[in-house]
C-alpha cells in the first residue's frame, strides 16, 4: 500500500502539471464536452463509451454534441489528447476517473442506478492506489457514499481517503446554452473525507472557473436535485396557472408577461406542453424517493410532477376544441406538430412532451406528421416518423398546426399566414405581427 499522504501529493502534482491521465466514462452530452475541455488544457483523456458507434465517431472527430465546436474536437483528436475506447481494462492507466452515465427512472418513478452500479463494479476490478473517482451523474443524496464506496472498497480491498479518493461533483450542463458552458458554469464538489474533497477541488479547478466546495458528497448530490426540483416546481406552478386561466377564459401569457415586469420578487417561468429532457422530468423523483427513507413526504415535488405530466393531455383537449370549432373530427384530421425536441434549437428528444402529445393524438386516430429541423426521425408507439419539409403545401393542407417546440429558425409569421389554424403551446406567436385570429394559445 502506498503511504496515503505520498499518494495524495503524487496525484496532486500530476494534476497540477497536467500529466495526469483522465478517464471519462460515458461520452454523452455531459461526458464528451468535459473530456474535450480537459484535453484542450493538456491532459491526456481516455473516454470509455459502451456504444461502438460513438467510439468510432469520436476517434474520427465526428461531432454529435451541439455544445462542442467541431474544430475543438478535431484539434484534441488530431493531437492525440483524446481517445475513445470501449472497455475498462485501461482503468489502471488513469489517475482520475470521471463517471458521466445516465440515471433514469423506472416505470414506477423510482431510481434506476444500474448504470452507476455497473460502471462502479467495472472500475473496482481495476482500481489501484492513488486514483481519484468522481461521480457527475445526478442522483439522490447517499449514492456516492452508500452505493459506490462499498462497491469500490469491497472489490478492490482499498480504502477511501487512504488508498483512493472518491467525490461527487454533479454536472450542470444546460444543452444549447450559448452563455454558460462547461468551463464557466460553477462546479459544486463534495466528499466524505477531506483528502478526497481537496484533490477533487484541485482537479476541477484546472478547467472550471469557479469551484464551490461543500461539506460532503451527500450535500453535493442534494444541491443538484434541488436545482432541478426548483425548476420543476416553478414550471408546474405556471402550468397550473395556465390550466386555471383556461377555465377563467384569461390569457395566461398576458398575465405572466405583466407579472414579470415587476423588478423584484419574481422570476420568469412559462407554461408549455409538459417538461422534457434529461433532468426536469426525472431528477426530482430521486429526491422524492429518498425522502421516504426518512418518513418524509415531499408533497411539492409529487404535486409538481403530477401537474407537469398532465400537460400533454391538456394539449390534446385544446386540439379537440380547435378541431371542433373547425368542424373537423379528430379521426379525420391532419395535424402537423412543429418541434419534437424537448428544448428549442436542440436535437435531443429524450422525455420530450412533444412525443407525449403525438402519442395522445395517435390514440385519437389523428393523422399526425411533424417537422423538426434538428430531429430527422422519431419512434412513437411502435411507429417511425420522419420529419417533413416545412413547405407551404404542408401548412395549407394541415387542419391544425401545433407549435410544440419553439425552434428559432422557424418562420412563424409565414406559418400562421399559411395555416388554417395554429395551437401555440409555447407562446412564441403572441408578440408577432400575424393573424392572431388563427392562433389559439395554450
Amino acid at each position: 500500500m502506498i503511504d496515503q499522504p505520498q499518494a495524495l501529493m503524487h496525484l496532486q502534482e500530476k494534476i497540477k502539471s497536467r500529466t495526469a491521465i483522465v478517464g471519462v466514462v460515458g461520452l454523452g452530452y455531459v461526458g464528451l464536452p468535459f473530456a474535450v475541455e480537459k484535453a484542450k488544457v493538456g491532459y491526456r483523456v481516455l473516454g470509455i463509451e459502451q456504444n461502438p458507434q460513438r467510439v468510432e465517431s469520436v476517434n474520427a472527430a465526428q461531432n454529435y454534441i451541439t455544445d462542442i465546436k467541431d474544430e475543438d474536437l478535431k484539434a484534441v483528436i488530431s493531437s492525440g489528447k483524446l481517445q475513445a475506447i470501449l472497455g475498462f481494462d485501461r482503468i489502471p492507466e488513469m489517475d482520475v476517473i470521471v463517471i458521466c452515465v445516465p440515471t433514469p427512472l423506472t416505470k414506477n418513478l423510482t431510481p434506476n442506478l444500474s448504470y452507476v452500479e455497473n460502471v462502479t463494479q467495472e472500475i473496482a476490478k481495476y482500481l489501484r492506489p492513488g486514483q481519484l473517482v468522481t461521480l457527475e451523474s445526478t442522483t439522490y443524496p447517499g449514492t456516492t457514499d452508500e452505493i459506490m464506496r462499498p462497491l469500490l472498497e469491497q472489490t478492490s480491498g482499498l480504502k477511501q481517503g487512504q488508498d483512493f479518493f472518491l467525490a461527487h461533483s454533479p454536472e450542470r450542463v444546460d444543452p444549447g446554452n450559448q452563455r454558460y458552458t462547461t468551463k464557466n458554469t460553477s462546479k459544486v464538489v463534495g466528499a466524505s473525507d477531506a483528502y478526497s474533497r481537496d484533490v477533487a477541488i484541485l482537479f476541477y479547478e484546472q478547467t472550471i472557473e469557479q469551484v464551490v466546495p461543500v461539506s460532503s458528497a451527500k450535500a453535493a448530490e442534494l444541491v443538484k436535485v434541488f436545482e432541478n426540483t426548483f425548476r420543476a416546481v416553478n414550471i408546474a406552478l405556471v402550468n397550473e396557472l395556465a390550466l386555471l386561466c383556461d377555465r377563467m377564459n384569461l390569457n395566461v401569457w398576458e398575465v405572466l408577461d405583466a407579472a414579470n415586469t415587476k423588478p423584484f420578487g419574481i422570476m420568469p417561468f412559462y407554461p408549455g406542453p409538459g417538461v422534457g429532457g434529461h433532468c426536469i422530468p426525472l431528477d426530482p423523483h430521486y429526491l422524492e424517493w429518498k425522502a421516504k427513507e426518512f418518513n418524509f413526504e415531499t408533497r411539492f415535488i409529487a404535486l409538481a410532477g403530477e401537474i407537469n405530466r398532465r400537460m400533454p393531455e391538456f394539449v390534446r383537449e385544446k386540439v379537440w376544441r380547435v378541431l371542433n370549432n373547425l368542424g373537423v373530427a379528430p379521426a379525420k384530421a391532419k395535424v402537423l406538430v412543429i418541434g419534437v425536441a424537448y428544448k428549442k434549437d436542440l436535437d435531443d428528444w429524450r422525455e420530450s412532451p412533444s412525443i407525449a402529445v403525438i402519442n395522445c393524438l395517435l390514440n385519437d386516430k389523428v393523422n399526425v406528421a411533424y417537422h423538426d429541423p434538428y430531429v430527422s426521425e422519431i419512434q412513437v408507439a411502435g411507429q417511425t416518423f420522419k420529419s417533413v419539409d416545412l413547405i407551404d403545401e404542408v401548412l395549407v393542407t394541415a387542419d391544425l398546426v401545433i407549435i410544440a417546440t419553439d425552434h428559432s429558425q422557424i418562420d412563424y409569421i409565414n406559418l400562421v399566414e399559411k395555416s388554417k389554424a395554429v395551437l401555440d403551446t409555447r407562446g412564441v406567436t403572441r408578440k408577432l405581427n400575424c393573424n392572431q385570429e388563427k392562433v389559439t394559445l395554450l
